[in-house]
């Protein structure tokens, strides 16, 4: 169970407070989770980032602002990201799970319209950095399958893609993850959905890995089922013809995907209720602090519980022209933490996030502890689901990718089946 404390620490004396809990091997023991309170003189500067410590560190150390002059420190253990799921018990549920991903996936050509993720952030790097979620947008070019999003090609064949996952899911470090792939056609103007998925079964079966690289059944399997494999969420495919099993062998396979719909919809995955919020057609970046509201809080718990179980897929990308491209969304743009700007999607999710793992509340403020009103914190609400995102790694150390795996931990009591 996680914990938490508040602590009031001058500015002036907390680099030499971090100093001393860094090098603490009993502090290390201690503080895993805790959250420490410190007066600041302005509120400046972004509304969270991460302090830079030494790399044998084994926390990650976050500076959250919770009010105009109290900033938190929230501490918590360093992840190995490249392998997170292998710590995970095999009885979970992929819906239990909190899982990172990208929004187009590939889309690392086209600035500012077609692009969403840094040309730095290959997709071995996105794999290496704890993204299991990918988003493929595909398009058929001369007979073969090729990375795409919207007008811009995008370089990559599709075999390139299975041969790097392929590879990822072979290598002994990395061989107990797993990932998902949402598979989507982004030419259906110029190539008949027919042709198109039969020129993805047949890259699929003929691929690195083949057939058994893949779990098909349209189903939310457990983490143990589909170890070193790749769970197919089709967003194409039709009726499923020239599949084995049709529509039942097409991976996850949604019954409808209504455009841009702003308070999300529902289908069925057998035993499952898929939640889904993908309103991406926002008018402008006025919209993003309600962009990011619906867009975190599918992410909780529903607020009664439905008869069957319930996976969450939200994605935190959207885009519209010309006041809302996909880096104005995602990263915002000017000096926010100054009034001279607009905070984008993703910093203000990372607070979000932050504000959940911390177990804080912005009514309570450092002088909580000298009047008697110190609390301990306890595991708060829940959150689980699968989230894509652009430019991830924007606009800090990873960006919000640490944050989403630690969902994962917090919640659970040990011992208890699937920790669920």
């Amino acid at each position: 169970m996680g914990l938490s404390f508040r602590l009031r620490i001058d500015s002036r004396e907390s680099s030499k407070a971090r100093e001393d809990i860094s090098t603490s091997d009993e502090c290390t023991r201690l503080l895993h989770n805790f959250s420490v309170c410190i007066r600041t003189k302005r509120n400046i500067g972004r509304s969270w980032k991460v302090i830079k410590l030494a790399e044998q560190c084994p926390w990650r150390i976050y500076q959250n602002r919770i009010s105009r002059r109290h900033k938190q420190l929230v501490i918590l253990p360093k992840r190995n990201l490249s392998s997170f799921l292998s710590e995970l018990p095999d009885s979970l549920p992929l819906s239990s799970l909190l899982l990172p991903g990208t929004h187009d996936t590939m889309a690392f050509y086209g600035w500012p319209v077609s692009q969403c993720q840094f040309l730095e952030t290959s997709l071995p790097v996105q794999l290496q950095s704890g993204i299991r979620v990918l988003d493929i947008r595909l398009s058929v070019i001369k007979g073969r399958l090729i990375a795409y999003h919207g007008f811009s090609p995008q370089r990559a064949p599709f075999q390139h893609i299975l041969s790097t996952v392929h590879a990822f899911l072979t290598a002994p470090a990395t061989c107990r993850e797993t990932l998902i792939m949402s598979i989507k056609q982004e030419d259906f103007e110029i190539t008949s959905p027919a042709i198109f998925s039969e020129r993805v079964h047949d890259e699929v079966m003929n691929g690195p890995g083949g057939r058994d690289m893949w779990f098909l059944e349209n189903r939310v399997p457990n983490l143990g089922e589909v170890r070193g494999r790749v769970v197919m969420f089709s967003r194409f495919g039709g009726d499923g013809t020239g599949w084995e099993g049709g529509t039942e062998g097409l991976g996850m396979h949604p019954t409808n995907w209504p455009d841009s719909e702003k308070m999300g919809f529902t289908w069925p995955c057998k035993n499952t209720l898929v939640r889904t919020q993908d309103w991406y057609a926002i008018p402008s970046f006025l919209s993003i602090p309600e962009k990011v509201e619906l867009s975190t809080k599918i992410l909780l718990s529903p607020e009664r519980n439905p008869p069957v179980p319930t996976l969450s897929i939200t994605y935190f990308s959207a885009a519209s022209f010309p006041l809302g491209l996909p880096p104005t969304i995602a990263r915002g743009f000017g000096w926010p933490g100054v009034g001279l700007g607009v905070e984008g999607v993703n910093s203000r999710v990372g607070k979000w996030l932050l504000d959940m793992l911390s177990q804080d509340s912005r009514d309570h403020d450092c002088n909580d502890l000298e009047k008697g009103r110190g609390r301990s914190g306890t595991d708060g609400p829940r959150l689980r689901g699968w989230a894509f995102i652009d430019f991830y790694t924007d606009p800090v150390e990873h960006g919000v990718v640490p944050l989403l795996v630690e969902c994962n931990y917090r919640g659970r009591k040990t011992g208890e089946e699937g920790w669920q």
